[in-house]
Protein backbone atom coordinates (compact mmCIF):
# COMPACT_ATOMS: atom_id res chain seq x y z
CA UNK A 1 0.00 0.00 0.00
CA UNK A 2 2.99 2.36 0.59
CA UNK A 3 2.95 4.13 -2.79
CA UNK A 4 -0.78 4.34 -3.38
CA UNK A 5 -1.77 5.39 0.01
CA UNK A 6 0.12 7.41 3.01
CA UNK A 7 0.55 4.58 5.74
CA UNK A 8 -0.69 5.18 9.52
CA UNK A 9 0.93 3.46 12.23
CA UNK A 10 -0.67 2.81 15.44
CA UNK A 11 0.51 3.85 18.75
CA UNK A 12 -0.34 2.29 22.21
CA UNK A 13 1.58 4.64 24.24
CA UNK A 14 1.21 2.83 27.57
CA UNK A 15 2.12 3.88 31.17
CA UNK A 16 4.86 0.97 31.64
CA UNK A 17 4.94 -0.42 28.30
CA UNK A 18 4.68 0.71 25.13
CA UNK A 19 4.07 -0.56 21.47
CA UNK A 20 3.81 -0.34 17.71
CA UNK A 21 1.84 -1.71 15.37
CA UNK A 22 0.29 -1.55 11.95
CA UNK A 23 -1.46 -3.57 9.47
CA UNK A 24 0.30 -5.96 7.04
CA UNK A 25 0.24 -6.37 3.06
CA UNK A 26 -2.02 -9.45 4.13
CA UNK A 27 -4.37 -6.88 6.21
CA UNK A 28 -3.26 -8.41 9.48
CA UNK A 29 -2.51 -6.09 12.20
CA UNK A 30 1.09 -6.79 13.72
CA UNK A 31 2.80 -5.43 16.70
CA UNK A 32 6.55 -4.72 15.04
CA UNK A 33 9.61 -5.90 17.21
CA UNK A 34 11.83 -3.59 18.24
CA UNK A 35 15.88 -3.73 18.56
CA UNK A 36 15.68 -6.09 21.26
CA UNK A 37 12.71 -8.30 18.94
CA UNK A 38 10.45 -7.84 22.31
CA UNK A 39 6.91 -6.85 21.19
CA UNK A 40 6.62 -4.15 23.94
CA UNK A 41 9.31 -1.44 25.08
CA UNK A 42 9.47 -0.48 28.77
CA UNK A 43 7.80 2.92 29.03
CA UNK A 44 10.89 4.25 30.70
CA UNK A 45 13.45 7.19 30.04
CA UNK A 46 17.23 7.65 31.19
CA UNK A 47 18.97 10.87 30.64
CA UNK A 48 22.93 9.44 30.76
CA UNK A 49 25.30 12.39 30.04
CA UNK A 50 24.03 13.81 26.48
CA UNK A 51 22.36 10.37 25.73
CA UNK A 52 18.43 9.56 26.16
CA UNK A 53 18.38 6.06 26.49
CA UNK A 54 14.94 4.80 26.41
CA UNK A 55 12.99 0.86 26.95
CA UNK A 56 14.49 -2.20 29.42
CA UNK A 57 18.21 -0.69 29.24
CA UNK A 58 16.54 2.60 31.08
CA UNK A 59 14.61 0.20 33.67
CA UNK A 60 17.57 -1.49 34.43
CA UNK A 61 19.69 1.83 34.67
CA UNK A 62 16.82 2.58 37.76
CA UNK A 63 19.10 0.57 39.83
CA UNK A 64 22.18 2.26 39.68
CA UNK A 65 20.84 5.75 38.39
CA UNK A 66 17.17 6.17 40.22
CA UNK A 67 17.54 10.35 40.15
CA UNK A 68 18.12 10.09 36.22
CA UNK A 69 15.34 7.71 35.19
CA UNK A 70 11.53 8.65 34.05
CA UNK A 71 9.47 5.95 34.99
CA UNK A 72 5.25 6.19 35.21
CA UNK A 73 5.14 9.83 33.02
CA UNK A 74 1.86 8.69 31.14
CA UNK A 75 0.16 9.72 34.88
CA UNK A 76 1.41 13.14 34.55
CA UNK A 77 0.47 13.85 31.17
CA UNK A 78 -1.29 17.40 31.71
CA UNK A 79 -0.07 18.28 35.01
CA UNK A 80 1.25 21.90 34.76
CA UNK A 81 3.09 21.37 37.92
CA UNK A 82 5.24 18.62 36.63
CA UNK A 83 9.09 19.18 35.91
CA UNK A 84 11.70 16.88 35.48
CA UNK A 85 14.71 18.56 35.77
CA UNK A 86 18.15 16.96 34.91
CA UNK A 87 21.21 18.84 33.69
CA UNK A 88 20.17 22.10 35.02
CA UNK A 89 17.26 21.74 32.27
CA UNK A 90 13.43 21.01 33.05
CA UNK A 91 11.54 18.68 30.94
CA UNK A 92 7.86 18.39 30.63
CA UNK A 93 5.83 15.02 31.00
CA UNK A 94 5.30 15.92 26.46
CA UNK A 95 8.69 16.05 25.98
CA UNK A 96 9.76 12.51 28.29
CA UNK A 97 6.69 10.84 26.71
CA UNK A 98 8.27 12.07 22.91
CA UNK A 99 11.33 10.25 23.15
CA UNK A 100 9.23 6.79 24.11
CA UNK A 101 7.40 7.49 20.97
CA UNK A 102 10.78 8.06 18.52
CA UNK A 103 12.19 5.07 20.76
CA UNK A 104 9.63 2.51 18.87
CA UNK A 105 9.16 4.59 15.66
CA UNK A 106 13.21 4.03 14.98
CA UNK A 107 13.13 0.77 16.18
CA UNK A 108 10.19 0.04 14.12
CA UNK A 109 11.46 1.59 10.93
CA UNK A 110 14.41 -0.38 11.43
CA UNK A 111 12.48 -3.40 11.39
CA UNK A 112 10.53 -3.26 8.66
CA UNK A 113 12.23 -0.94 6.32
CA UNK A 114 9.74 2.37 6.18
CA UNK A 115 9.91 5.44 7.02
CA UNK A 116 7.23 6.15 9.75
CA UNK A 117 5.77 9.68 9.76
CA UNK A 118 1.65 9.72 10.21
CA UNK A 119 0.71 7.75 13.78
CA UNK A 120 -2.35 7.50 15.72
CA UNK A 121 -2.04 7.43 19.49
CA UNK A 122 -3.90 6.15 22.08
CA UNK A 123 -4.64 7.46 25.80
CA UNK A 124 -7.03 6.16 28.60
CA UNK A 125 -10.98 6.82 27.69
CA UNK A 126 -11.07 9.39 30.26
CA UNK A 127 -8.41 11.50 29.90
CA UNK A 128 -9.45 15.15 29.77
CA UNK A 129 -8.08 17.60 27.07
CA UNK A 130 -5.04 18.47 29.35
CA UNK A 131 -4.12 14.97 28.74
CA UNK A 132 -4.92 14.80 25.06
CA UNK A 133 -3.49 17.82 24.11
CA UNK A 134 -0.42 16.70 25.74
CA UNK A 135 -0.14 13.42 24.29
CA UNK A 136 -0.56 15.09 20.80
CA UNK A 137 2.04 17.26 21.50
CA UNK A 138 4.17 14.57 22.88
CA UNK A 139 3.74 12.91 18.95
CA UNK A 140 4.47 16.46 17.46
CA UNK A 141 7.76 17.14 19.79
CA UNK A 142 8.82 13.53 17.85
CA UNK A 143 8.53 15.28 15.02
CA UNK A 144 5.44 12.71 14.00
CA UNK A 145 2.18 13.60 12.33
CA UNK A 146 -0.47 12.59 14.94
CA UNK A 147 -3.33 11.89 12.76
CA UNK A 148 -5.83 11.03 15.55
CA UNK A 149 -6.07 10.30 19.79
CA UNK A 150 -8.22 7.36 20.06
CA UNK A 151 -9.72 6.14 23.25
CA UNK A 152 -7.80 2.50 24.47
CA UNK A 153 -11.21 0.40 25.07
CA UNK A 154 -12.01 1.87 21.95
CA UNK A 155 -8.92 0.25 20.05
CA UNK A 156 -9.19 -2.70 22.15
CA UNK A 157 -12.66 -2.98 20.47
CA UNK A 158 -11.81 -2.38 17.36
CA UNK A 159 -9.17 -4.99 17.58
CA UNK A 160 -11.41 -7.71 18.98
CA UNK A 161 -14.42 -6.58 16.66
CA UNK A 162 -12.10 -7.39 14.03
CA UNK A 163 -11.65 -11.02 14.82
CA UNK A 164 -14.95 -12.14 12.24
CA UNK A 165 -17.60 -11.99 14.74
CA UNK A 166 -20.97 -11.76 12.81
CA UNK A 167 -23.52 -11.17 15.22
CA UNK A 168 -24.17 -7.67 16.48
CA UNK A 169 -23.00 -7.57 20.58
CA UNK A 170 -22.69 -5.45 23.34
CA UNK A 171 -19.13 -5.76 25.44
CA UNK A 172 -17.77 -4.16 28.41
CA UNK A 173 -14.10 -3.74 27.66
CA UNK A 174 -12.27 -3.51 31.19
CA UNK A 175 -8.94 -2.16 30.68
CA UNK A 176 -6.23 -2.51 33.64
CA UNK A 177 -2.53 -1.48 32.60
CA UNK A 178 0.42 -0.69 34.57
CA UNK A 179 -0.76 2.50 35.58
CA UNK A 180 -4.21 3.35 34.40
CA UNK A 181 -7.51 1.85 34.45
CA UNK A 182 -10.81 2.19 32.26
CA UNK A 183 -14.00 0.52 31.66
CA UNK A 184 -16.24 0.83 28.66
CA UNK A 185 -19.29 -0.15 27.46
CA UNK A 186 -19.23 -0.65 23.37
CA UNK A 187 -22.04 -1.82 21.15
CA UNK A 188 -20.46 -3.21 17.81
CA UNK A 189 -22.14 -3.80 14.75
CA UNK A 190 -21.29 -4.89 11.44
CA UNK A 191 -21.00 -1.22 10.09
CA UNK A 192 -20.76 1.07 13.34
CA UNK A 193 -18.66 0.70 16.87
CA UNK A 194 -20.55 3.18 19.25
CA UNK A 195 -18.81 3.51 22.70
CA UNK A 196 -21.88 3.81 25.41
CA UNK A 197 -20.41 4.95 28.14
CA UNK A 198 -17.01 5.63 29.61
CA UNK A 199 -15.27 5.79 33.12
CA UNK A 200 -11.95 5.30 35.25
CA UNK A 201 -9.01 6.47 36.70
CA UNK A 202 -5.69 7.57 35.62
CA UNK A 203 -4.09 6.54 38.60
CA UNK A 204 -5.22 2.97 39.65
CA UNK A 205 -3.17 0.36 37.25
CA UNK A 206 -0.52 -2.31 38.05
CA UNK A 207 2.00 -0.16 39.42
CA UNK A 208 -0.58 0.50 42.93
CA UNK A 209 -0.29 -3.75 43.29
CA UNK A 210 3.57 -3.50 42.92
CA UNK A 211 3.50 -0.70 45.78
CA UNK A 212 1.13 -2.56 47.88
CA UNK A 213 4.20 -5.60 47.64
CA UNK A 214 6.74 -2.89 48.55
CA UNK A 215 5.14 -1.44 51.82
CA UNK A 216 4.33 -5.18 52.74
CA UNK A 217 8.08 -6.34 51.87
CA UNK A 218 9.28 -3.01 53.92
CA UNK A 219 7.08 -3.99 56.99
CA UNK A 220 8.68 -7.52 56.72
CA UNK A 221 11.85 -6.28 56.35
CA UNK A 222 11.95 -3.85 59.77
CA UNK A 223 10.20 -6.97 61.66
CA UNK A 224 12.74 -8.64 60.76
CA UNK A 225 15.91 -7.02 61.51
CA UNK A 226 13.84 -5.10 64.69
CA UNK A 227 14.22 -1.56 63.02
CA UNK A 228 11.77 1.02 62.26
CA UNK A 229 13.99 2.62 59.24
CA UNK A 230 12.25 3.72 56.39
CA UNK A 231 14.75 1.65 53.68
CA UNK A 232 12.46 3.69 50.87
CA UNK A 233 14.23 6.62 51.94
CA UNK A 234 17.51 4.95 49.81
CA UNK A 235 16.81 5.36 46.63
CA UNK A 236 19.25 2.39 45.48
CA UNK A 237 16.77 0.19 47.78
CA UNK A 238 13.38 1.59 46.69
CA UNK A 239 14.48 1.30 43.21
CA UNK A 240 15.50 -2.46 43.78
CA UNK A 241 12.42 -2.99 45.76
CA UNK A 242 9.88 -2.03 42.93
CA UNK A 243 11.61 -4.51 40.39
CA UNK A 244 11.17 -7.56 42.78
CA UNK A 245 8.02 -6.03 43.44
CA UNK A 246 6.71 -6.09 39.67
CA UNK A 247 8.72 -9.41 38.97
CA UNK A 248 7.16 -10.86 42.24
CA UNK A 249 3.67 -9.90 40.81
CA UNK A 250 4.05 -11.14 37.53
CA UNK A 251 5.18 -15.13 39.55
CA UNK A 252 2.44 -15.28 41.71
CA UNK A 253 -0.27 -14.83 38.43
CA UNK A 254 1.44 -17.80 37.59
CA UNK A 255 2.19 -19.77 41.09
CA UNK A 256 0.63 -19.89 44.47
CA UNK A 257 3.78 -18.16 46.49
CA UNK A 258 7.31 -16.47 45.92
CA UNK A 259 11.10 -16.07 47.57
CA UNK A 260 12.23 -12.35 47.99
CA UNK A 261 15.41 -11.52 49.26
CA UNK A 262 16.04 -7.61 50.56
CA UNK A 263 19.45 -6.32 51.17
CA UNK A 264 19.86 -2.72 52.79
CA UNK A 265 22.08 -1.62 54.98
CA UNK A 266 24.29 -4.17 55.36
CA UNK A 267 21.39 -6.39 56.45
CA UNK A 268 19.97 -9.12 54.38
CA UNK A 269 16.15 -10.58 55.03
CA UNK A 270 14.20 -13.37 53.05
CA UNK A 271 10.32 -13.49 52.96
CA UNK A 272 8.11 -15.46 51.32
CA UNK A 273 4.99 -13.96 49.84
CA UNK A 274 2.14 -15.75 49.10
CA UNK A 275 -0.78 -15.04 46.36
CA UNK A 276 -3.16 -15.39 49.38
CA UNK A 277 -1.08 -12.57 51.02
CA UNK A 278 -0.99 -9.91 48.22
CA UNK A 279 -4.65 -10.66 47.19
CA UNK A 280 -5.21 -9.57 50.60
CA UNK A 281 -2.91 -6.29 50.75
CA UNK A 282 -4.35 -5.88 47.04
CA UNK A 283 -7.96 -6.03 47.85
CA UNK A 284 -9.24 -2.81 48.33
CA UNK A 285 -7.18 -1.80 44.77
CA UNK A 286 -9.83 -4.21 43.01
CA UNK A 287 -12.81 -3.41 44.85
CA UNK A 288 -12.46 0.33 43.27
CA UNK A 289 -12.62 -1.19 39.66
CA UNK A 290 -15.22 -3.04 40.69
CA UNK A 291 -17.17 0.30 42.19
CA UNK A 292 -15.77 2.09 38.88
CA UNK A 293 -17.72 -0.64 36.98
CA UNK A 294 -21.11 -0.65 38.23
CA UNK A 295 -21.19 3.14 38.11
CA UNK A 296 -20.99 2.53 34.53
CA UNK A 297 -23.41 -0.04 34.10
CA UNK A 298 -25.13 2.53 35.93
CA UNK A 299 -24.54 5.33 33.77
CA UNK A 300 -26.00 3.27 30.79
CA UNK A 301 -29.07 2.18 32.22
CA UNK A 302 -29.62 5.75 31.77
CA UNK A 303 -28.82 4.99 27.73
CA UNK A 304 -31.71 2.20 27.93
CA UNK A 305 -28.31 -0.68 27.82
CA UNK A 306 -29.29 -2.91 31.03
CA UNK A 307 -26.95 -5.92 29.83
CA UNK A 308 -24.01 -6.74 28.05
CA UNK A 309 -22.87 -9.99 26.01
CA UNK A 310 -19.37 -10.35 27.04
CA UNK A 311 -16.62 -8.73 29.46
CA UNK A 312 -13.44 -8.51 27.85
CA UNK A 313 -9.84 -8.17 29.54
CA UNK A 314 -7.28 -6.20 28.21
CA UNK A 315 -4.28 -4.61 29.86
CA UNK A 316 -1.18 -6.41 31.08
CA UNK A 317 -2.52 -6.90 34.51
CA UNK A 318 -5.94 -8.42 34.21
CA UNK A 319 -3.22 -11.94 33.93
CA UNK A 320 -3.71 -11.54 37.76
CA UNK A 321 -5.92 -14.61 38.88
CA UNK A 322 -7.92 -12.69 41.21
CA UNK A 323 -9.17 -10.26 39.21
CA UNK A 324 -11.08 -12.69 36.41
CA UNK A 325 -12.37 -14.40 39.90
CA UNK A 326 -13.69 -11.21 41.24
CA UNK A 327 -15.91 -10.37 38.01
CA UNK A 328 -17.38 -14.15 37.40
CA UNK A 329 -18.08 -13.46 41.16
CA UNK A 330 -19.64 -10.19 40.68
CA UNK A 331 -21.57 -10.23 37.04
CA UNK A 332 -22.16 -13.59 37.03
CA UNK A 333 -20.31 -13.80 33.66
CA UNK A 334 -17.05 -15.79 32.51
CA UNK A 335 -14.52 -13.07 31.51
CA UNK A 336 -12.24 -13.08 28.39
CA UNK A 337 -8.67 -12.12 28.17
CA UNK A 338 -8.36 -11.13 25.09
CA UNK A 339 -4.65 -10.66 23.99
CA UNK A 340 -3.76 -8.33 26.97
CA UNK A 341 -0.64 -6.84 25.69
CA UNK A 342 -1.47 -6.27 22.06
CA UNK A 343 -5.06 -5.71 21.86
CA UNK A 344 -4.70 -1.80 22.21
CA UNK A 345 -2.00 -1.28 19.76
CA UNK A 346 -3.36 -3.43 16.81
CA UNK A 347 -6.79 -1.50 17.55
CA UNK A 348 -4.97 1.66 16.89
CA UNK A 349 -3.35 -0.20 13.92
CA UNK A 350 -6.49 -1.17 12.53
CA UNK A 351 -7.76 2.10 12.97
CA UNK A 352 -5.26 3.94 11.44
CA UNK A 353 -5.36 1.81 8.53
CA UNK A 354 -8.90 2.06 8.19
CA UNK A 355 -8.36 5.85 8.58
CA UNK A 356 -5.80 5.65 5.46
CA UNK A 357 -8.13 3.51 3.04
CA UNK A 358 -10.81 6.10 4.29
CA UNK A 359 -8.36 8.90 2.95
CA UNK A 360 -7.81 7.17 -0.36
CA UNK A 361 -11.30 6.75 -0.78
CA UNK A 362 -11.72 10.44 -0.23
CA UNK A 363 -9.25 11.64 -2.83
CA UNK A 364 -10.47 9.52 -5.82
CA UNK A 365 -14.18 10.21 -5.02
CA UNK A 366 -12.78 14.12 -5.03
CA UNK A 367 -10.88 13.95 -7.89
CA UNK A 368 -13.72 12.20 -9.86
CA UNK A 369 -16.29 14.67 -8.58
CA UNK A 370 -14.05 17.66 -8.59
CA UNK A 371 -14.34 18.76 -5.43
CA UNK A 372 -11.75 19.89 -3.11
CA UNK A 373 -10.79 17.21 0.19
CA UNK A 374 -11.91 19.12 2.60
CA UNK A 375 -15.79 19.86 0.57
CA UNK A 376 -16.12 15.99 1.31
CA UNK A 377 -16.25 15.34 5.17
CA UNK A 378 -17.91 12.30 5.42
CA UNK A 379 -17.87 9.17 2.97
CA UNK A 380 -21.09 7.90 4.61
CA UNK A 381 -23.20 10.70 3.31
CA UNK A 382 -21.85 10.59 -0.03
CA UNK A 383 -24.12 8.43 -2.39
CA UNK A 384 -23.35 4.87 -2.71
CA UNK A 385 -22.35 4.56 -6.37
CA UNK A 386 -19.36 6.77 -5.51
CA UNK A 387 -18.35 5.05 -2.44
CA UNK A 388 -18.40 1.68 -4.23
CA UNK A 389 -16.35 2.62 -7.19
CA UNK A 390 -13.78 4.26 -5.26
CA UNK A 391 -13.33 1.74 -2.82
CA UNK A 392 -12.91 -1.19 -6.34
CA UNK A 393 -10.02 1.16 -7.60
CA UNK A 394 -8.27 1.07 -4.35
CA UNK A 395 -8.55 -2.30 -3.96
CA UNK A 396 -7.16 -3.02 -7.44
CA UNK A 397 -4.35 -0.62 -6.45
CA UNK A 398 -3.73 -1.73 -3.03
CA UNK A 399 -4.18 -5.16 -3.48
CA UNK A 400 -6.31 -5.61 -0.53
CA UNK A 401 -10.09 -7.32 -1.18
CA UNK A 402 -13.05 -5.05 -1.96
CA UNK A 403 -14.23 -6.13 1.33
CA UNK A 404 -11.40 -5.12 3.69
CA UNK A 405 -11.50 -1.78 2.26
CA UNK A 406 -15.50 -1.15 2.10
CA UNK A 407 -14.35 -1.92 5.86
CA UNK A 408 -12.93 1.07 6.45
CA UNK A 409 -16.18 2.91 6.30
CA UNK A 410 -17.03 1.38 9.50
CA UNK A 411 -18.54 4.35 11.75
CA UNK A 412 -16.79 4.69 14.94
CA UNK A 413 -19.08 6.55 17.58
CA UNK A 414 -17.18 8.12 20.78
CA UNK A 415 -18.63 10.07 24.14
CA UNK A 416 -17.15 12.89 25.63
CA UNK A 417 -15.16 11.18 29.06
CA UNK A 418 -15.65 14.45 30.68
CA UNK A 419 -18.32 17.33 31.36
CA UNK A 420 -17.92 20.98 29.94
CA UNK A 421 -19.35 24.16 31.69
CA UNK A 422 -18.59 27.48 32.42
CA UNK A 423 -19.03 29.39 36.16
CA UNK A 424 -22.25 31.36 36.54
CA UNK A 425 -24.38 32.81 39.30
CA UNK A 426 -26.76 31.27 40.92
CA UNK A 427 -30.22 32.72 42.22
CA UNK A 428 -28.65 33.53 45.66
CA UNK A 429 -25.39 34.73 43.56
CA UNK A 430 -23.44 32.12 44.26
CA UNK A 431 -20.48 30.99 42.05
CA UNK A 432 -21.46 27.71 40.39
CA UNK A 433 -20.89 25.78 37.11
CA UNK A 434 -23.45 25.40 34.92
CA UNK A 435 -22.54 22.57 32.33
CA UNK A 436 -23.43 22.57 28.37
CA UNK A 437 -21.75 18.96 27.60
CA UNK A 438 -21.98 16.36 30.12
CA UNK A 439 -19.88 13.00 30.21
CA UNK A 440 -21.09 10.34 27.68
CA UNK A 441 -22.57 12.27 25.51
CA UNK A 442 -21.90 11.20 22.25
CA UNK A 443 -18.94 13.21 20.12
CA UNK A 444 -18.84 15.30 18.00
CA UNK A 445 -21.10 17.77 19.71
CA UNK A 446 -22.41 21.28 19.47
CA UNK A 447 -24.22 22.89 21.94
CA UNK A 448 -25.39 26.61 23.30
CA UNK A 449 -27.08 28.23 26.29
CA UNK A 450 -27.99 31.51 26.55
CA UNK A 451 -26.29 33.73 29.64
CA UNK A 452 -27.22 37.21 30.93
CA UNK A 453 -24.58 39.95 32.19
CA UNK A 454 -24.93 40.82 36.08
CA UNK A 455 -25.07 44.22 35.90
CA UNK A 456 -26.22 47.82 33.79
CA UNK A 457 -22.48 48.89 32.29
CA UNK A 458 -21.12 45.90 32.41
CA UNK A 459 -17.81 46.50 30.54
CA UNK A 460 -16.62 42.75 30.21
CA UNK A 461 -17.71 38.97 30.62
CA UNK A 462 -14.62 36.94 31.93
CA UNK A 463 -15.82 33.45 30.43
CA UNK A 464 -14.48 30.41 32.84
CA UNK A 465 -14.51 27.10 31.10
CA UNK A 466 -14.32 24.03 33.79
CA UNK A 467 -14.07 20.50 33.01
CA UNK A 468 -15.42 17.80 35.66
CA UNK A 469 -16.21 14.62 36.14
CA UNK A 470 -20.09 14.64 37.46
CA UNK A 471 -22.85 13.95 34.89
CA UNK A 472 -24.77 16.76 36.42
CA UNK A 473 -25.92 20.14 34.91
CA UNK A 474 -25.40 22.23 37.87
CA UNK A 475 -22.46 21.84 40.34
CA UNK A 476 -20.36 23.38 42.76
CA UNK A 477 -17.45 25.33 41.71
CA UNK A 478 -14.98 22.76 43.77
CA UNK A 479 -16.29 19.93 41.78
CA UNK A 480 -14.37 21.06 38.54
CA UNK A 481 -11.27 22.28 37.02
CA UNK A 482 -10.88 25.28 35.08
CA UNK A 483 -9.21 24.67 31.61
CA UNK A 484 -9.67 27.71 29.89
CA UNK A 485 -10.55 31.56 29.96
CA UNK A 486 -11.86 34.04 27.85
CA UNK A 487 -12.78 38.12 27.98
CA UNK A 488 -16.33 39.15 26.00
CA UNK A 489 -15.66 43.33 25.61
CA UNK A 490 -19.05 44.47 25.97
CA UNK A 491 -20.33 47.38 24.02
CA UNK A 492 -20.91 50.76 26.32
CA UNK A 493 -23.99 51.32 28.66
CA UNK A 494 -25.24 48.45 28.02
CA UNK A 495 -28.47 46.90 29.96
CA UNK A 496 -28.24 44.59 32.87
CA UNK A 497 -29.38 41.23 31.67
CA UNK A 498 -28.28 41.34 28.16
CA UNK A 499 -28.53 38.27 26.75
CA UNK A 500 -24.69 36.63 26.11
CA UNK A 501 -24.90 33.14 23.68
CA UNK A 502 -22.34 30.30 24.59
CA UNK A 503 -21.64 27.70 21.70
CA UNK A 504 -19.35 24.85 22.88
CA UNK A 505 -17.91 22.51 19.96
CA UNK A 506 -16.22 18.96 21.44
CA UNK A 507 -14.47 17.02 18.52
CA UNK A 508 -14.05 13.51 17.86
CA UNK A 509 -10.91 13.77 19.85
CA UNK A 510 -11.84 15.34 23.01
CA UNK A 511 -10.95 18.92 22.00
CA UNK A 512 -12.65 21.57 22.86
CA UNK A 513 -14.04 25.13 21.40
CA UNK A 514 -15.78 27.73 22.73
CA UNK A 515 -17.51 30.71 21.28
CA UNK A 516 -19.42 33.68 23.42
CA UNK A 517 -21.20 35.76 21.02
CA UNK A 518 -23.06 39.13 23.09
CA UNK A 519 -26.76 39.80 21.33
CA UNK A 520 -27.12 43.93 20.69
CA UNK A 521 -23.71 44.56 18.95
CA UNK A 522 -22.92 40.75 17.83
CA UNK A 523 -19.41 41.09 19.51
CA UNK A 524 -18.04 38.15 19.43
CA UNK A 525 -15.00 35.84 21.45
CA UNK A 526 -13.64 32.67 19.86
CA UNK A 527 -11.23 30.18 22.01
CA UNK A 528 -9.61 27.22 21.12
CA UNK A 529 -9.14 25.73 24.21
CA UNK A 530 -5.34 26.01 24.98
CA UNK A 531 -4.79 24.43 28.27
CA UNK A 532 -2.82 25.92 30.50
CA UNK A 533 -1.09 23.01 31.52
CA UNK A 534 0.66 22.05 28.03
CA UNK A 535 3.45 23.21 26.22
CA UNK A 536 2.12 25.49 23.78
CA UNK A 537 3.48 28.03 21.47
CA UNK A 538 7.16 29.10 21.58
CA UNK A 539 7.81 26.42 24.32
CA UNK A 540 6.30 23.87 22.05
CA UNK A 541 8.77 25.02 18.62
CA UNK A 542 11.86 24.85 21.25
CA UNK A 543 10.84 21.33 22.20
CA UNK A 544 10.53 20.04 18.97
CA UNK A 545 13.69 21.62 17.78
CA UNK A 546 15.65 20.30 20.83
CA UNK A 547 14.10 16.89 20.55
CA UNK A 548 15.40 16.62 16.62
CA UNK A 549 19.07 17.36 17.84
CA UNK A 550 18.99 14.74 20.89
CA UNK A 551 19.93 11.01 19.97
CA UNK A 552 17.40 8.32 21.27
CA UNK A 553 18.70 4.72 22.41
Amino acid sequence: MGDKIKKIFGIDLGTTYSSIAHVDEFGKAVVIPNADNQRVTPSVVFFDGGNIVVGEVAKESAKLYPDDVVSFVKRSMGEADFLFEYDSKSYRAEEISSYILRKLVQDAEQAIGEKISDVVITCPAYFGINEREATKNAGEIAGFNVRQIINEPTAAAIAYGSEGLSDNYVVLVFDLGGGTFDVTMIDIHSDSIEVICTGGDHNLGGKDWDDRIVAFLVQEFQKQTESDEDILEDPDTCQDLQLVAERSKKILSQRLKTPVSITHGGKRVKIELKREKFEEITQDLLERTVTLTQGLLDEAKKKNYDKFDEFILVGGSVRMPHIAERIRQEFSIEPKIFDPDEAVAKGAAIFAWKLALNDGMIKRIAEKTNKSIDEINNIVDLPSEQVEAAARELAEETGYTLPAVQSSMVEIKDVASKSFGVVVHNSEDEEIVFNLILRNTVVPVNTQKKFFTAVAGQKTVLIRIMESETGDKKIPLDQSVEIGTAILNLPPNLRADTPVMIYFELNKEGRLQMTAIESSESRKVDVNIATYSVIQGKQLEEAKERSQSLVVY
